[in-house]
């Protein structure tokens, strides 16, 4: 995955993703939190969703604990 390093620890731009994500919100939230491009959001969610950490309810995405383990 590219958001997660062979190490298994999160790359500079999924760490980013993952603190926005404290709180329940939608990817142009994170967009104006983080200043990412969206393209960049919404691949690191998708990936961080395939790997546990991060979950979707309502088209709002949160960290899950897994997720906050990592930072």
């Amino acid at each position: 995955m590219a958001c997660i390093n062979p190490d298994g620890t999160l790359t500079p731009s999924a760490q980013t993703v993952i603190s926005a994500l404290k709180t329940p919100s939608t990817a142009a939230d994170i967009g104006q939190a983080t200043g990412l491009p969206i393209y960049r959001i919404r691949s690191t969610i998708r990936e961080l969703i395939e790997a546990g950490m991060v979950l979707e309810m309502d088209g709002k995405y949160q960290s899950s604990e897994s997720g906050l383990k990592q930072l």
